[in-house]
């Protein structure tokens, strides 16, 4: 079993160290430690990391909620934010980039290892539901049905289509819906072949 790759995002280099060794114990693979939101972006970029773990104070131009919003924006990658602090403005600026999660640096690697797990739990959960969706778009839009007037010729049974040319029935039906076509005789057009098969089998006169 492959093991779920993280990046850790953190501008504390004693905390990054601790993280990675906490995390490798528990048997994920650590992508790489970066302390920036601009070198977490380009690292996502060429890792394409399973889940990024985001402090949300970062030092430089971008701060841990805008460098996840580029993130998800860009890559889709899952998020989890690990921070110190825990106001309410905070995390309501937080919640709107959708994290798979909010920890807090206070808590200890066994809580932290749940809440990894639960974000790649329900990340492999969006993806399925997401081929899914894309599946059935696809066949829904594999699918053509027939509607309105169809102009057919009353003597060959041929139909008029949109360019004006007149096609066999079983041509244009097969070409505009899923429908296919097997030949055989009803049982009134059957009779009717029969006794015209056995017609032409009776023995002609001979003129004397």
């Amino acid at each position: 079993m492959i093991a779920p790759r993280i990046l850790i995002v953190e501008d504390d280099s004693l905390v990054a160290l601790d993280l990675k060794n906490s995390l490798e114990s528990f048997g994920y693979e650590i992508s790489d430690t970066v302390s920036s939101g601009e070198a977490a972006i380009e690292k996502v970029a060429a890792l394409n990391p399973n889940l990024v773990l985001m402090d949300i104070l970062l030092s430089g131009a971008l701060d841990g909620i805008r460098t996840a919003e580029i993130i998800r924006k860009r890559f889709n990658t899952p998020i989890i934010y690990l921070t110190a602090f825990s106001e309410e403005k905070i995390f309501q600026e937080a919640k709107v980039t959708e994290p798979y999660g909010y920890v807090l640096k206070s808590c200890n690697s066994r809580e932290l290892h749940i809440a990894i797990e639960v974000a790649l739990y329900k990340r492999k959960a969006d993806e399925e539901k997401n081929n899914l969706i894309a599946e059935l778009q696809k066949a829904l839009a594999t699918i053509k049905q027939l509607r309105g007037i169809l102009p057919i010729c009353s003597s060959c049974k041929k139909i008029r289509d949109d360019n004006g040319s007149w096609n066999e029935m079983e041509v244009y039906i097969t070409e505009h819906s899923e429908a296919d076509f097997s030949h055989g005789y009803c049982p009134e057009c059957g009779k009717k072949a029969l006794e015209e098969f056995k017609a032409l089998k009776k023995p002609h006169k001979k003129i004397e």
